[in-house]
């Protein structure tokens, strides 16, 4: 038996959604012979395809992810060989680039890609409101207001100076 998590615990819920999305991309690479290939390493893939090699501050940015989400998939990647990372102008910058058995996965990672793609705007037409949609709305609202002032509304802390 599936339990949902309560509704109210919604970080819970959001997580949740997440895992079954990830775990049905992982488990379709799993399928095609890629158990160790991680849905979360493709956005990161198409970017060093689409611009080449960059430093680990710049792939989190043109992904959306912080440096240190970034970091720790760049790690990941590395270990399964799909990476590797070379000093960059300082002491402090690494830069990221595909090793040639990410380059021989390509056709099979853009497959993927283009299917996700399809079931995605599949499952969106079971929606009221396409997800891509819903959670950009959820990100915009949350920049005009952060939820930390929104809880301090209902007077559990003190409200922040602007």
């Amino acid at each position: 038996m599936t339990v949902n998590p309560d509704r109210e615990a919604l970080g819970t819920l959001l997580r949740h959604v997440l895992e079954v999305l990830d775990g049905d991309v992982a488990a379709v690479y799993a399928d095609l012979g890629l158990a160790d290939y991680r849905p979360r390493y493709s956005p990161l893939v198409r970017a060093l395809v689409a611009d080449g090699p960059l430093a680990i501050r710049d792939l989190a940015a043109r992904v959306g992810v912080t440096h240190s989400a970034a970091s720790q998939t760049v790690a990941q990647m590395a270990r399964a060989g799909l990476a590797v990372l070379a000093p960059g102008a300082d002491a402090r910058q690494r830069i990221v680039t595909l090793t040639d058995r990410a380059r021989a996965l390509l056709p099979v990672i853009e497959a993927e890609w283009a299917a996700t793609t399809t079931a995605m705007r599949r499952l969106d037409a079971e929606l009221p409101v396409p997800l891509a949609d819903e959670l950009y709305a959820v990100l915009a609202a949350l920049r005009r207001r952060p939820l930390r002032d929104r809880i301090a509304d209902t007077g559990l802390a003190p409200t922040r100076a602007a």
